[in-house]
């Protein structure tokens, strides 16, 4: 598993990179975005820590601004879990009503009087700018649902079955309540060490690449 994670990251560390503030008009409306962090390592350069795409036909600047910019962790598991790392980490008792979600009408008439929005809004800000100081994406354009919901899952499930995919031990992920994220090192606890990517749909992803040359900035393909 070790040879095809490192190919994934040879292709994708050679994509263009983006990062707050991103150009909407140079995004895709569908595809798949790979998440590096800083001070991350893996296969010779930056290590991948998370793949993600969406559901909704045109929707992937949606996505990548309900992580990036709109402050509401309840719309985006990525920020909840970053946000949970930081809380725990600083032994913060807010942590247990940062895990209420209350986009249900029943949950908004079960919490909403007892949370701190002051203090939920503090730390929306900090997630905000973590993640802004921190990361970069890249992305490769998928147009049909199903061929990205297939690659999201296999390049998740490669990455969390390679042994040479560690997190440092600075990594704010090891400050999890989340076992499955300091396990993985990846910002994520859904569709770990399931079926991988196989070398057919590699080249799938590859031949995507070639087709689509504005996502790259190389081309030097494994």
């Amino acid at each position: 598993m070790s040879d095809m994670c490192n190919n994934i990251h040879h292709i994708f560390q050679n994509l263009k990179r983006y990062k707050f503030p991103f150009n909407e008009e140079e995004l895709p409306k569908n595809g798949i975005y790979i998440l590096f962090e800083k001070n991350e390592s893996a296969h010779n350069g930056e290590r991948i820590v998370r793949v993600g795409t969406h559901t909704g036909s045109d929707n992937l600047v949606k996505r990548l601004k309900e992580h990036f910019i709109k402050e509401n962790k309840d719309r985006s598991i990525f920020r909840r879990n970053v946000g949970r790392a930081i809380l725990f980490k600083k032994d913060d008792s807010f942590l247990e009503q940062w895990n209420w979600d209350l986009t249900t009408r029943e949950n908004k008439d079960k919490y909403s009087s007892l949370v701190d929005f002051n203090k939920q809004k503090v730390i929306e800000e900090e997630v905000s700018q973590y993640i802004k100081n921190n990361f970069s994406f890249a992305i490769f354009e998928v147009k049909l649902k199903t061929d990205r919901l297939n690659f999201e899952s296999k390049l998740i499930s490669t990455i969390s079955l390679c042994k040479d995919c560690k997190p440092s031990l600075q990594w704010l992920g090891q400050s999890s309540p989340i076992h499955k994220i300091k396990e993985s090192g990846l910002w994520l606890v859904q569709g770990l060490y399931k079926t991988p990517l196989d070398s057919a749909e590699l080249e799938e992803i590859k031949s995507l690449l070639r087709t689509d040359n504005k996502y790259k900035k190389t081309n030097n393909l494994p």
